[in-house]
């Protein structure tokens, strides 16, 4: 089994030590990649619920800029089990557990010293929030947000509850640990923590309000300055906060005469406005000299703000809204995480973007075409990859056996801003089942009623897998109708698109070659037009053969000769408008989906026209084996009362064509928005090619099985996943003269005698270094060699 697919971004990430690490949460693991190379180098499995919190552990104080602290290659990384973990991140090794048993949505480790024996030790404390799954979840004033302490080193909680919210907040800690901060709707809630002799009965809070509600902070690493953004886009600076509470004397703040912009008796001495963003602030970050600020939200912009005059600069175009920003320890890269599920690696401090690291692409929200709210992943059987449209209109593919992204193909030759509302999506990707062509459907929206368009766009397969040019495009390929589905002909370049407007057309393709390039360009023409009874055509198929093309006429499947456009046969009605085709295999059954109030499975016999068999289920996604007479189908579980489907569980059934009875069945999540797609697998040992099912679920997350094979669907190691191994850095003697050669051991070594030459310089330092004459013959020889002799002019 193959699991891959997971978010990147799900969490903010954490550098090494020495910056050559980042360790970034996906799923219920974390990987850890190589900022050289932004290549995966390993993996930590052992949480049993998604990761939520990855923290490197500090180096003792005073001791960060030693050479052993960049050495340092622990951390504590929190999860949705309960569970907190440490780890050896360059061993992939878990070294102890702490049990919370409550989910942990957020924490941080402040470097705390304690005194213990009249010294300074230093003893790791964790702040965690947790969600508190004893109160009632549709009880709008349940508080079940905790925030929480944990000496690390006895693995028990400690002190009393520092906040309770409605929902666990993020928790922001400063550089030097001093202080911690929350957002909780208005208010801004911060503690000073003790970092020296640290006992819980002596943290300190303070509160800071403002008009709206506030989602993210960040602290000053030097002086009493915090900033806050909120949802509309505003940027609030506050000086001198805690001046009068977290002060050692008595000494109260300053008059409300000097206190400008801050509200009420907040304990601060002055509060700044500013505001670049049209909509909420998703992060604030303080550079480690404290000069800049760095903000980023929708715009898919980071802006730096100078902190002294509030002047401004950017870094634009990074493609897609933001969500975190982390700095490394030395400060000379950095990374920023986007909504895409893409962590940028940025050089500092002109952020120029040196590498990225690339996970499949999120969902996202297109309006639906013709009523049809189908998923439109595209699967390449041969080559295993995925195609899956992208809201800055590209598909990207990704490669389902390594987990990793392929290529990003743009499709549609226009800006995408993340601001703007959606104007344009691809509706459709359809693939032949070599993945030598592959055809799109974008489409134009109209605006007010005026100026929509759909376009079809033909491609052929490049150098590479995942590599496609343009070869066709079709402007409103059935005037002004929606396409509802593209099938392609197996072992021959012909295609038909079926339309809600009532008609299909077959396209083939023609070959010209042209002598001032080597590639011969395609070009696709209608070869002719199809209907039946001026009614919607809903979707098409072609047999295994190619000699058969099924398109269903609303609720009617009609049969074609691909070749000739003939009519040849039609099969009975459905209960409702069919909206999937597919023959099973090579077998002579045809599989068709309703997806409408009356849902419906049905297969039929084409050699006969007549139903084998249906079923009164809704199916999400189905597949068919290209081979044999198998075929799978995602279902969503019914509500017990018979409602509604829900949205999260779901079932995938596998059938042969010939019995109603499942021959195997697995309980999946996240069922909706989900699809399934038979893939090839490796050659066995009986030379035949082994048939995989992969499942995609609503997040993208996906796993891969072999259907024959009795396996629960649950994460699991990557089998042949290709890990990157990470070049260690050089240390000591090797990091300033390079490696030492590596000697084979002989079993008897000849001793080598010292022997005077005239020419010391090419034998001084042969042989082994146990049988060196001593350093004062060699140093007084070896000084004598460097220096030429001349003869001395008489004057």
């Amino acid at each position: 089994m193959i699991t891959g697919g997971q978010s990147f971004v799900s969490a903010p990430p954490a550098f090494s030590a020495d910056g050559r690490l980042l360790l970034v949460c996906s799923g219920r693991t974390v990987s850890v990649f190589s900022t050289a190379t932004a290549m995966l180098v390993s993996e930590l499995e052992g949480h049993e619920g998604d990761v939520t919190a990855v923290v490197v552990v500090p180096p003792p104080a005073g001791a960060a800029a030693t050479p052993a602290a960049k050495l340092a290659s622990n951390c504590w990384t929190a999860g949705l089990d309960g569970v907190l973990i440490y780890w050896d991140f360059v061993a992939a090794e878990a070294v102890r557990k702490v049990q919370v048993g409550l989910p942990v949505h957020s924490m941080v480790i402040p470097n705390i010293c304690r005194t213990s024996k009249g010294a300074e030790v230093s003893t790791p404390f964790a702040f965690v929030s947790v969600e508190d799954t004893s109160k009632p979840v549709n009880e709008p004033k349940a508080l079940r947000g905790q925030m929480r302490i944990y000496d690390l080193t006895k693995g028990r909680k400690v002190g009393y509850l520092l906040a309770e919210t409605r929902k666990p907040e993020k928790i922001v800690a400063s550089s030097s640990g001093e202080f911690l901060g929350i957002t909780n709707k208005r208010k801004l809630h911060i503690w000073r923590i003790p970092t020296k002799d640290f006992k819980h009965d002596k943290i300190r809070k303070i509160k800071l309000r403002h008009t709206k509600n506030l989602t993210t902070l960040a602290f000053h690493p030097s002086e009493g300055i915090v900033a806050a953004g909120d949802v509309t886009g505003r940027i609030l600076i506050w000086r001198g906060f805690g001046n009068a509470k977290f002060s050692e004397s008595s000494a109260k703040s300053k008059v409300d005469e000097g206190r400008d912009g801050v509200r009420g008796n907040d304990d601060a001495d002055t509060c700044t406005t500013w505001h670049w963003h049209s909509s909420r602030v998703r992060f604030l970050k303080f550079s480690s000299d404290g000069a800049y600020l760095f903000s980023g939200g929708l715009e898919g912009v980071i802006v730096v703000w100078q902190l002294d005059t509030g002047k401004r600069r950017y870094k634009p175009r990074l493609g897609s809204p933001l969500l975190f920003f982390v700095d490394s320890p030395d400060s000379s890269i950095s990374c920023v995480s986007c909504t895409n599920n893409q962590v940028y690696l940025l050089k500092m401090p002109n952020m120029e973007v040196m590498r990225s690291i690339a996970g499949i692409k999120l969902p996202t929200a297109s309006p639906s075409l013709g009523g049809s709210d189908r998923v439109v992943y595209g699967f390449d059987y041969t080559n295993k990859l995925v195609a899956i449209p992208t809201e800055d209109y590209c598909i990207q593919f990704y490669n389902l056996f390594e987990n990793t992204e392929v290529s990003e193909l743009q499709v549609c030759e226009r800006n995408f801003q993340p601001v703007d509302d959606i104007t344009m999506y691809i509706s459709l990707v359809s693939l032949s089942i070599d993945g030598s062509l592959m055809c799109t459907v974008d489409v134009k929206l109209p605006e007010e009623e005026l100026g929509g368009l759909v376009t079809l766009k033909f491609w052929n397969h490049g150098s590479s897998a995942g590599n496609y040019f343009l070869s066709t495009v079709i402007y409103e390929p059935h005037s002004d109708a929606g396409v509802s589905a593209v099938a392609f002909r197996p072992g021959r370049n012909m295609a038909v698109s079926s339309s809600f407007g009532g008609n299909f057309k077959v396209w083939v393709q023609s070959l010209s070659s042209q002598s001032s390039n080597e590639r011969n360009y395609a070009g696709w023409r209608c070869q002719s037009v199809g209907s039946y009874k001026k009614k919607p055509m809903t979707a098409a198929a072609f047999s295994a053969d190619g000699s058969v093309l099924a398109v269903a006429a609303e609720s009617v499947i009609t049969l074609w000769d691909p070749d000739s456009n003939a009519l040849v046969g039609v099969i009975a009605e459905t209960l409702s408008p069919i909206t999937n085709l597919s023959f099973v295999g090579t077998s002579v059954f045809l599989m068709s989906l309703c997806q409408s109030s009356r849902p419906e499975v049905t297969v039929w016999n084409v050699s006969n026209l007549s139903m084998q068999w249906a079923y009164s289920i809704y199916a999400e996604a189905a597949c068919c084996s290209p081979d044999g007479n198998e075929f799978a189908v995602l279902t969503l579980l019914s509500c017990p009362d018979g409602g509604t489907s829900t949205e999260q569980n779901g079932a995938i059934l596998l059938f042969n064509a010939e019995s109603p009875n499942p021959v195997a069945s697995w309980s999946v999540k996240k069922a909706r928005g989900g699809s399934i797609s038979f893939v090839k697998g490796d050659v066995s040992s009986k030379d035949k090619e082994t048939m995989l099912l992969v499942y995609v679920n609503g997040s993208h997350e996906y796993v891969i099985f072999d259907p024959r094979k009795r396996e629960e669907l649950v994460v699991s190691r990557n089998i042949d996943k290709k890990v990157q191994a990470e070049e260690l850095a050089l240390i000591g003697y090797a990091s300033i003269y390079g490696e030492l050669p590596k000697l084979e051991s002989k079993k008897e070594v000849s001793d080598v005698p010292f022997i005077p030459s005239d020419r010391p310089w090419e034998t001084i330092f042969s042989g082994s270094s146990h049988v060196l004459p001593p350093l004062t013959k060699l140093c007084s020889a070896f000084l004598s060699s460097l220096l030429e002799k001349r003869p001395v002019a008489n004057e």
